[in-house]
């Protein structure tokens, strides 16, 4: 992932074998979208049963991932997504499902133990607004102000009422979270939501679909 190439050079620690259930494709879809849902709820989040979740950005690739994931780990999950996305988000598992085209989580009387955005858009205090006491916003992803703020802002926020604002950073890839996830997907509990396949010879016009529209999950560029 990150490179358009036939071969890549790859240190043993950073690979797994592919579950031999699902396709390529499938599989070249999971490694840094899983990663970064996964270390940001386990790790950075500190994600527990129970809990009340939060997922911003629910359709896309690291949001797809980070829906199912916490339904591993038996939180109660709430996805915000676009109208067109709202069911494929019930599929994956969601408990309860917001359209952010018709509705303002922040603005809800609604609190969250954890907050996993993926594109963070709203403002640091909005999204404070929303946690319960001692409640954890993680930001994924989104513009360059969005990433920064947490990380400028985020430590003196969290001084005031217990409630942790951060962002996490780039996905540490090792060998351990990807066998990891190679077990969830070879028991089917996660799975790779893919939008669109293109062959390497039309990565402009992956790249144009992938800039000017909102794939539901991965694009992947297929190798003959």
């Amino acid at each position: 992932t990150g490179a358009f190439a036939e071969y890549v050079l790859a240190r043993e620690a950073y690979v797994t074998l592919k579950p031999a259930k699902i396709s390529f494709e499938e599989a070249a879809a999971v490694p840094v979208a899983a990663l970064t849902a996964l270390q940001g709820l386990r790790d950075a989040g500190g994600i527990r049963p129970g809990q009340k979740v939060l997922i911003q950005g629910a359709s896309g690739g690291v949001g797809t991932f980070a829906v199912q994931l916490a339904k591993t780990f038996e939180a109660e999950v709430t996805a915000v997504c676009s109208t067109r996305n709202l069911e494929m988000a019930r599929s994956l598992g969601a408990d309860h499902v917001i359209d952010y085209t018709r509705e303002d989580f922040t603005r809800n009387p609604q609190r969250y133990d954890l907050i996993f955005a993926v594109n963070g858009y709203h403002s640091l205090s909005d999204y404070k607004r929303t946690l319960n006491p001692q409640g954890i916003y993680i930001c994924a992803g989104g513009t360059m102000a969005q990433i920064f703020q947490p990380m400028i802002l985020g430590s003196l926020m969290s001084k005031e009422g217990g409630k942790v604002m951060k962002s996490m950073g780039i996905a540490k890839v090792n060998q351990d979270d990807l066998v990891y996830l190679r077990e969830l997907l070879e028991a089917g509990k996660i799975v790779s939501q893919i939008d669109h396949c293109y062959p390497l010879v039309k990565i402009v016009e992956a790249m144009r679909y992938f800039e000017e529209t909102h794939p539901q999950g991965k694009v992947v560029i297929t190798m003959e």
